[in-house]
């Protein structure tokens, strides 16, 4: 397009032309995904909120509620043996659990062709160092399904609701038998010579075949979704209200295989979601928001198709993007800086993965370290191999701990860098070392603090900060909440009724 015939054909511009010229004008590059002037941004935006709105409405969408997981329980060294099973984590910092890999003889793939999230012929298994510094198996009671959020999603003909845990560090949708009953599903196809296998270090692990049936996620109906049918599941699995797992990696990731053994990864759910010729360019994406019962109205959700407007313009800040590499199969963008209570720690060519199936944040011993070095009285516990906080220190006396995505630094809200108790005198803290990783793991410890928008369509990852000013408790607990458990009474002894608690925080109004 010539601007300058374009333009010249009339002396009064209309509206298109005027948009038209403002993205042409606005200080805005596609490679870095940052838009520079937060005054244009508004009107980049705003054609992109309205088409998600139209979609909005015609086809129902809505809020899928992320429901807290009552069996998740919080204990710092289960939720770190998690993560180094997830990742085959080789520990930089002294404590009894390592990984190790081992050969899986049912397939056979050539060990490391594929991304480090990607199903190999090698197994990592999690190991403890016993009594003669010789490894030994690590039980799974010794280790947590490191699940703190539920999803309902409906699957089959007629729909069968199933609650799954929506992991963006993984890109199966798998479910448990008892969760979703195949052939009472009229809509479900059974796709021949196709199997599936996701095992952990623990020796737990989950199998079956595939198919393919309607889902549904927040009135987004998406057909032809491959489901995967456990047959075979370890008693680790079938336990619990979590029917299962929905994936929103990438499909590089994917577990099915052939019977012949080769890779044949599946579109994950957001794949068929951009296929579908209903869904625009501007909507192929979803997002996520992460709550504690520490906030007054806790109300964590996801979306798919459309971004929550009222809740970017509560932030008060515009939307920062990062570039987004899937070649690993991960959500991974740069961070390549950390700031800590004003100090700033440069990281060069250091990435980040985002990550709703982990609870931890996990950063590089750079990083970590010099984290807890300027919270008074912290260090690091072989025996529980992660860093302690002293339960003596305050909140408000801890620092302000930022991670970069992109350009700009997101802070962790101060109560997060708590995890759980450790014992009578310590806290186990929510950030801790990313090991042998070469990119940092940014789990719910972080993703409290922002609202993210996966943009898939686009490549991009997206967010705004979301912290409450208005507490309701101090400290997080082991309760798999992040909040303490307290009880707020009514006093009607007053002449107004007032709420009454011990602690210093706020009550809900309506006690």
């Amino acid at each position: 397009m010539v601007l300058s015939s374009y333009f010249s054909s009339t002396t009064t511009l209309s509206f298109q032309q005027l948009f038209l010229l403002s993205l042409f004008t606005t200080n805005y590059t596609q490679d870095s995904f940052n838009y520079q002037n937060q005054y244009n941004h508004h009107s980049i935006m705003e054609p992109i909120f309205l088409a998600q709105s139209k979609l909005r409405a015609e086809l129902g969408l809505y809020k899928v509620k992320a429901i807290p997981n009552s069996n998740f329980q919080r204990h710092g060294t289960k939720a770190y043996a998690s993560a180094i099973n997830r990742y085959g984590i080789q520990p930089t910092k002294p404590g009894p659990l390592t990984s190790q890999t081992i050969r899986d003889p049912s397939t056979n793939w050539t060990s490391g062709k594929f991304a480090v999230g990607a199903l190999r012929d090698m197994w990592t298994t999690l190991v403890e160092k016993t009594g003669d510094d010789k490894p030994g198996e690590v039980g799974a009671q010794d280790q947590q399904n490191d699940m703190e959020y539920l999803c309902e999603v409906s699957i089959g003909t007629p729909a069968q609701k199933v609650l799954l845990d929506f992991d963006t560090g993984s890109a199966d949708l798998w479910v448990r038998p008892d969760a979703f009953k195949h052939d009472e599903s009229s809509s479900f196809e059974l796709l021949k010579h196709k199997n599936w296998k996701i095992q952990y270090g623990d020796s737990s692990s989950a199998s079956g075949f595939v198919g393919h049936d309607t889902i549904s996620i927040g009135g987004l109906v998406i057909k032809k979704q491959a489901v995967e049918v456990a047959k075979h599941v370890s008693s680790q699995f079938s336990q619990g209200v979590i029917g299962g797992l929905l994936g929103l990696a990438f499909k590089q990731i994917n577990t099915v295989y052939s019977t012949l053994g080769t890779r044949d990864p599946q579109p994950t759910p957001v794949d068929n979601m951009i296929a579908q010729e209903d869904i625009p360019k501007e909507a192929e994406l979803f997002t996520s928001a992460f709550y504690s019962s520490r906030d007054l109205q806790p109300e964590s959700f996801y979306t798919f198709g459309w971004i929550d407007q009222d809740l970017v313009k509560k932030s008060g800040e515009e939307i920062t993007w990062a570039k987004v590499d899937n070649s690993q199969g991960f959500w991974m963008f740069d961070s390549e800086s950390a700031s800590i209570g004003g100090d700033k720690v440069e990281l060069s060519g250091n990435k980040a993965i985002a990550d709703t199936g982990t609870t931890l944040a996990l950063v590089s011993d750079q990083a970590c370290d010099a984290l807890y070095k300027k919270i008074e009285g912290a260090a690091y516990s072989e025996e529980y191999q992660g860093y302690l906080i002293p339960k003596s220190v305050k909140i408000d006396n801890l620092p302000e701990f930022s991670i970069a995505i992109g350009e700009k630094e997101f802070v962790i809200q101060k109560e997060d860098l708590i995890f759980a108790d450790a014992d009578a005198s310590n806290y186990y803290g929510g950030v801790q070392s990313r090991g042998s990783m070469p990119f940092d793991i940014l789990g719910d410890t972080f993703l409290k603090s922002i609202y993210a928008i996966w943009d898939q369509g686009n490549g991009r990852f997206g967010a705004v900060p979301k912290i409450e000013k208005t507490q309701k408790a101090p400290l997080p607990s082991n309760g798999g909440d992040g909040a303490e458990k307290v009880i707020c009474s009514l006093d009607k002894s007053h002449v107004k009724p007032v709420c009454s608690v011990s602690s210093t925080y706020v009550c809900p109004s309506d006690c």
